[in-house]
């Protein structure tokens, strides 16, 4: 196997044996064999659209196999398997339906016209052909590649949450295809460049149309305080991302006597209006994604996974752990009706929390259109110099002790400026008591990292209100990355210009060095040092 697409993968150069992450070298293989399908479907999707023939079921599932291959949201090779005969009837279906528009589809020996092997040994070798490595061509060119298929990744992942609840984009279907298809083509190194770039805008629509999808059903957030405890009672655990599931849960679980709490990045779900009506929402449990193993074990009640971020489960819970969506272990029990009765009764079964807990409390909400409702205070705030900077500390918590860089940044940053964060990677110091500069909290949530929206629109407002670029503002963005969404999301923040942004701990190995002096060079990226050096650079 081979694999480089995060930032814990294995020397920071690539997981060869089993992935850090715990994917198996046959996952790993039927992964990338998925992708290579999904290549030579986008191909057929691309020779529809020149004859008016298009599919959203095709567009659909090509977002959702991407979305399946990113870090940590299926490890079940049986599934890979499934998915591949979808992908390759999907593409023969739409190759006929091209052919009988009047269009060609060119027969290249490639992806096209792959035929799957019967076996798995035979599907994981093939995999393993088709396996991209740093060494598979001219460098540079591989590199910006793959950086485009990992950004791809964030946008499946986002236009897929997009679509379940109902907003979609002809021109993100467009592009996913585009690009899969040129990865297959001999590209220039400024060609594949503008197709990274053009990925940061394309992944900042979806963005925006998740944003309309979580605030058109659920209302805006609104600043909320959530508490870190347990009631007394049974109790169900939801992780994730997805806002649609957690809405299923609550309703099925109403009148049962289950409190349900979130885990990990479904805590901002809490700000949500129509999602905090439920009597029996109650709170959150844990942090970020890589402590599962030791929270999990803990928790009394039902765990349910909604999106990416499942760890190998431990035999201690097992039994209470339920995955839905395009979440996937082996041997775990798969929801892919959204009944949820099973995580129900196995939540009815178990002890629950016996007694009330008080741990404190975190404040969440603090999205786009609540920040930008005081947006007057805080110009009148900077004009006054009450407020000298904003922090935007944001991105992936990941298990490497260097993350603590983050925890003390945050601690060491100066009283008079404001810290925004979003993601995971805010569990390094989400309960810390900043306090607040003339009542506007010095720490604020804008959300998951499916919210990187809202921190784009709040910095653009900003600079609006004082007429200069964002490049001008008072505003320094340090970024932690993991996975392939924060990927997008930094190939999102390149297209709109944004320079001198820190990133870390590492750089990605997926760039080479030349890869890298290009964004050096033209939009002074660097990686973070140390809290104290970062802080004296930027604020002097």
């Amino acid at each position: 196997m081979f694999c480089y697409q995060c930032e814990q993968t294995a020397k920071g150069q690539g997981c060869e044996k089993v992935g850090v992450c715990g994917k198996q070298p046959d996952v790993a293989a039927l992964q990338e064999l998925l992708l290579y399908a999904v290549k030579g479907l986008s191909r057929v999707a691309l020779a529809g659209r020149k004859v008016g023939v298009r599919d959203n079921g095709v567009d659909r599932f090509a977002c959702e196999a991407i979305f399946s291959t990113l870090t940590n949201v299926d490890f079940d090779p049986d599934r890979f398997v499934e998915m591949l005969g979808k992908c390759v009837a999907l593409r023969d279906e739409l190759a006929r339906k091209v052919k009988d528009a009047g269009g060609t589809v060119e027969q290249t020996g490639g992806p096209e016209s792959f035929v799957p092997p019967q076996t798995m040994d035979e599907m994981v070798a093939r995999g393993e052909e088709v396996t991209v490595r740093p060494d598979s061509g001219d460098p540079d060119i591989i590199s910006l590649k793959q950086t485009l298929v990992f950004g791809l990744k964030g946008v499946a992942a986002y236009a897929d949450h997009a679509a379940i609840l109902g907003r979609e984009d002809d021109a993100v279907y467009d592009f996913v295809h585009e690009s899969m298809a040129a990865t297959l083509e001999d590209k220039s190194l400024d060609e594949m460049l503008g197709l990274v770039l053009k990925c940061g805008e394309i992944n900042l629509r979806t963005m925006e149309l998740l944003d309309d999808a979580n605030t058109g059903t659920y209302g805006h957030p609104v600043p909320t305080e959530v508490p870190l405890g347990a009631k007394k009672g049974k109790a169900i655990l939801v992780s994730g991302h997805d806002l649609a599931d957690l809405e299923k849960i609550l309703k099925q679980t109403e009148g049962k006597g289950i409190y349900v709490y979130t885990h990990g990045e479904m805590l901002p779900c809490h700000g949500y209006p129509k999602l905090k009506a439920y009597s029996h929402f109650y709170g959150h449990y844990g942090t970020a994604w890589h402590n599962q193993a030791k929270e999990f074990a803990e928790f009394p009640g039902a765990i349910i996974m909604t999106t990416n971020c499942i760890q190998k489960p431990r035999e201690t819970y097992h039994e209470n752990i339920f995955t839905t969506g395009l979440v996937g272990w082996p041997g775990v029990t798969h929801i892919a009706d959204k009944d949820f009765t099973p995580a129900i009764n196995r939540a009815l079964e178990l002890p629950g929390f016996e007694q009330d807990i008080d741990k404190g409390s975190v404040m969440v909400g603090f999205a786009r259109n609540a920040v930008l409702g005081v947006a007057d205070k805080v110009i009148e705030a900077v004009k006054n110099k009450q407020i000298r900077h904003f922090f935007l500390v944001a991105g992936c918590d990941g298990a490497r002790p260097s993350r603590n860089y983050y925890t003390e940044l945050v601690e060491k940053i100066p009283d008079d400026c404001i810290v925004l964060t979003l993601a995971c990677g805010k569990f390094r110091f989400f309960d810390k008591k900043l306090g607040d500069i003339g009542g506007i909290p010095r720490l604020l949530d804008v959300g998951q990292c499916n919210d990187a929206y809202s921190a784009i629109q709040i910095a653009s407002a900003l600079a609006d209100a004082f007429d200069c670029g964002v490049n001008d503002l008072p505003l320094s963005m340090i970024i932690s990355w993991y996975e392939q969404k924060a990927v997008a999301i930094l190939l999102t923040l390149l297209y709109l210009g944004i320079r001198d942004i820190r990133l870390g701990p590492t750089l990605p190995a997926f760039f080479t060095p030349n890869v890298l002096k290009v964004l050096v060079d033209k939009f002074n990226i660097m990686t973070i040092t140390t809290p104290d050096e970062d802080l004296k650079a930027i604020l002097g």
